[in-house]
């Protein structure tokens, strides 16, 4: 099934880049996590410095793009198979076009403001 609000051109690729996605997001994670550990009595100046390294700033936007091309695929399935005629009535079209707008602006306002952050002073 294609349609204008998938997140790109078949059910086969999102599925794929909704793993991929899964993948990069755990072990950005897991980096995190242990980084924590390793330094024990961890200050501002050491977590500064190890997140404002090139490789660390990339390796955020990856995981922020994998936020949201992830959260976009999940919400999007869940929209189109939960506000359907059946569960939610006869505007269900309405609202889940209103419901994929706001989560449109809610995941540009989330990379605008993770590159803001990232990349910023």
């Amino acid at each position: 099934m294609k349609s204008a609000t998938s997140f790109s051109r078949s059910g086969l690729s999102d599925w794929l880049l909704q793993r991929v996605s899964g993948v990069i997001l755990a072990v950005y994670t897991v980096v995190l996590f242990g980084f924590i550990v390793c330094h024990p009595g961890l200050d501002y100046e050491t977590w500064h410095g190890f997140m404002t390294t090139t490789a660390m700033r990339i390796f955020t936007l990856l995981a922020l793009l994998s936020f949201v091309a992830h959260g976009w695929i999940g919400l999007w399935t869940v929209t189109t198979d939960y506000l359907t005629a059946s569960h939610a009535g006869p505007k269900a079209d309405v609202l889940r076009l209103l419901v994929q707008i706001a989560m449109a602006i809610a995941m540009f306002v989330i990379v605008i403001w993770g590159i803001q952050i990232i990349w910023g002073n």
